[in-house]
C-alpha cells in the first residue's frame, strides 16, 4: 500500500477537486448577489445612489478572495 493511499484512508474520502470548484461558483454568485441586495437596501434606507454599486463591487472582490484562498488550499493539499 502506498503512502498516499494510507493518507487518504486516514483522512477519509474528500470530495473531488471538480466538485469543490463547482460549489465555489455557486458560493461566488451567492456572495455577489447578497452584496447587491445589501447595497440596494442601504441605498433605500439612507436615500443614496452610490451604495449599491460600491457594496456590489466590494462583494465581487470578497468573492474573488475566497476563490483564490480555496485554490491555494487545494493546491497545498495536493503537495
Amino acid at each position: 500500500m502506498t503512502l498516499q493511499k494510507r493518507n487518504n484512508q486516514k483522512k477519509g474520502k474528500s470530495p473531488s477537486k471538480y466538485i469543490r470548484f463547482t460549489s465555489v461558483a455557486f458560493q461566488m454568485g451567492a456572495t455577489i448577489w447578497l452584496g447587491n441586495l445589501l447595497g440596494k437596501w442601504l441605498d433605500s434606507k439612507f436615500d443614496q445612489d452610490f451604495l449599491e454599486p460600491t457594496v456590489t463591487l466590494l462583494s465581487v472582490f470578497m468573492a474573488m478572495y475566497i476563490v483564490i484562498a480555496q485554490v491555494i488550499k487545494v493546491s497545498k493539499e495536493d503537495d
